[in-house]
């Protein structure tokens, strides 16, 4: 231990700062009922927000706190989550806040230190999730003697969180973008420059071949690949993969793939788990939970028939085969008959490259606000114990 640090129950922290129960720093009590059926948005400049169990549940015009106050859920769907109200708010009784304070204490800092405390590892773990006064009140937590510290440590962390913030509304903003050009793209509502002529509706087995090579029974036991799985798959992702051999694989490995072959989720296929295949190298085999689409050169582009598997036009076809099953899946067939439009191969390209390159920049901000919410949590584990100090 380096000097002027001390071991405590909640870890290794400064000797100047404090371990305290939050029953010795504030007193925390349940809200008060409110109609969250009934209420409704004011037209002022500043309606009142309301925090339940699970967050805002909507907006009123009547205050119950009127100050800076932590809201911790006590019972819902986000039992344990820490919210800050920044101004006037009313607490349903859904939630806990502090009604007194006994140590004076930054409520950003408290904030901070009770989602740092891991409140979902002490709630009532009963048929019914609960965060009691009792529980509450028995959580400990470090923290500075000083509120110049306090403030400083809150600051630092609510910069993180506003980059944070920023971050996930630009990426809504590009994802909405890209729905907004791919409905007009791929429907032909809006052309390309120096593209012109009809889009024409074409079943998708004319012109494209599906499940074109598969694994037959005579294959030799020692044949190995790498083996994608229905659940290998999320959304266009290709998260992970195994290697397998012939004779021990799956009895659903069978589809083997090529560069650029797209597969179709037949399981499921309202999850829209489909990929456009970009591996090169290797021998690859999909599972026959896919439905394996190879586009035919010069007449289909494999990104333009990719990207209609998340168009309403397509996915509005494959509901309806859904409608009345039992079980939610379709089949190869289904697919070959599946209805797009069409235009003609270039045009099918540069749609495809457009989207692709909105993908890209959607998974580089994806990336992004990865990494800052792995900073804003190395952050809080060096701030909130003391291991990184912001004022001396």
């Amino acid at each position: 231990m380096k000097p002027g640090y001390k071991q405590t129950e909640v870890g290794v922290i400064p000797e100047d700062w404090d371990v305290a129960s939050i029953g010795t720093i504030a007193s925390f009590k349940s809200g008060e009922g409110i109609n969250v059926a009934a209420l409704r948005e004011q037209s002022s400049d500043t309606p009142i927000p309301v925090y339940g169990g699970n967050g805002i549940a909507g907006y009123t015009d009547r205050a119950l706190v009127q100050h800076r106050v932590v809201v911790v859920g006590r019972v819902g769907q986000k039992c344990g989550e820490v919210y800050l109200s920044d101004g006037p708010s009313w607490v349903t009784d859904n939630a806990l806040y502090p009604r007194t304070l006994f140590r004076k204490i930054d409520m950003g800092l408290l904030a901070l230190a009770l989602k740092g405390a891991g409140l979902n590892d002490v709630k009532n773990r009963n048929d019914l999730p609960l965060i009691t006064q009792s529980i509450l009140h028995l959580v400990r937590i470090p923290f500075p003697p000083t509120s110049t510290e306090q403030e400083a440590i809150a600051e630092a962390l609510s910069d993180a969180d506003a980059l944070i913030v920023s971050l996930e509304q630009l990426l809504t903003k590009k994802r909405q973008l890209k729905q907004g050009a791919m409905q007009e793209l791929l429907t032909g509502k809006k052309r390309l420059p120096g593209f012109i002529g009809e889009l024409e509706m074409k079943r998708l087995g004319d012109v494209v071949d599906t499940d074109p090579e598969n694994l037959g029974n005579d294959t030799n036991p020692n044949f190995a690949f790498n083996y994608i799985a229905l659940e290998d798959v999320e959304r266009g992702f290709l998260r992970g993969h195994s290697e397998q051999v012939f004779a021990n694989a799956p009895s659903r490995a069978r589809r083997k793939l090529r560069l650029n072959d797209v597969l179709v989720s037949t399981v499921r296929p309202n999850l829209q788990s489909h990929l456009l295949f970009r591996r090169e190298g290797g021998n690859w085999v999909c599972s026959t939970g896919f439905c394996v689409v190879r586009c035919r050169k010069g007449v289909t582009h494999p990104g333009y028939v990719f990207f209609h598997l998340f168009a309403n036009c397509v996915n509005r076809q494959i509901e309806a085969l859904l409608t009345g099953s039992s079980y939610p899946a379709i089949n190869s067939r289904d697919v070959r008959a599946l209805e797009i439009p069409f235009p003609d191969y270039n045009e099918q390209a540069a749609i495809a490259a457009i989207l692709s390159d909105m993908d890209a920049e959607i998974a580089a901000l994806e990336a992004k606000l990865a990494k800052a919410r792995h900073l804003k949590q190395g952050m809080m584990q060096e701030l909130l114990t003391g291991h990184i100090r912001l004022i001396n």
